[in-house]
């Protein structure tokens, strides 16, 4: 996360170009949205799961990443591919996933809602809540996607959930009582799925990262250059850990 907002500030000082990133996690993190309570999460639980915590500087609710390509995109607010607002580059970057997502064979589309912010504030997890411009296959969310405009630029993130079981974040969360977290995970189950839960075959993090790229590449009419995190960019990003991310002040906020 710290990486993601160093990015964003070179780019908004100049420094650096737009940017795609694609990575995974290790160990398993539960991410939060921007606004998210901390009291959503069930620490003692997380723990015993081994599992991480972060809140991101994207919007949303929370995520277990586990098995999954997560991407983010950073740019300045001109840009032709972010430009024009929230609806219009989410579109955009929309119109990109799909076509990355089919390049794997995965029967796509994109589904568009209004935004329910009632079941937002109520429901902690990512995958249940309807956004704009969704990508779904057989009426299940595949991909969930947040957006950050700041002074800075855009900063967008999204998560492809590749193999395992999408209700295991329901075991990193608080719930009144068990027979609620199962309701929960049989929801869940309901209106999202995983690639290989489609395919019926698992598809490989690197597969899926070059799909993206084509389908980026394709639909968006760019060209990559494939690069590495400069100097600059990674100091500010462990100055960032130490500020921001891993301090209570940031993560845990109610």
């Amino acid at each position: 996360m710290a990486v993601d907002e160093s990015v964003l500030e070179h780019i908004f000082r100049g420094e650096s170009k737009p940017t795609l990133r694609l990575y995974s996690w290790d160990p398993p993190c539960l991410s939060l949205g921007h606004a998210q309570s901390f009291k959503d999460v069930d620490v003692e639980r997380l723990h015993a799961q081994g599992w991480d915590v972060v809140r991101r500087l994207t919007g949303g609710r929370a995520i277990l990443h586990t098995d999954e390509l997560t991407y983010s995109v950073t740019g300045s607010a001109d840009d032709p591919v972010l430009a024009g607002g929230v609806l219009e580059s989410y579109n955009r970057l929309a119109q990109a996933l799909l076509f990355a997502v089919q390049e794997l064979s995965v029967p796509v589309e994109m589904k568009e809602h209004e935004d329910s912010h009632t079941q937002q504030n109520l429901n902690p997890v990512c995958f249940e809540v309807p956004s704009t411009y969704e990508i779904t296959v057989n009426e299940k969310k595949l991909i969930g996607s947040a957006q950050a405009r700041k002074r800075e630029g855009v900063l967008q993130h999204g998560s492809l959930p590749l193999t395992g079981d999408l209700t295991r974040i329901c075991d990193a969360l608080m719930f009144e009582n068990e027979s609620a977290r199962q309701i929960a995970k049989e929801r869940l189950l309901a209106r999202a799925t995983t690639v290989e839960s489609v395919l019926g075959v698992a598809v490989a993090w690197e597969t899926a990262a070059q799909a993206f790229v084509q389908g980026f590449e394709a639909q968006l009419g760019i060209q990559f250059e494939h690069g590495e995190l400069s100097k600059s960019e990674l100091q500010r990003a462990e100055e960032l850990v130490e500020e921001k991310y891993a301090h209570p002040s940031w993560t845990e906020r109610s």
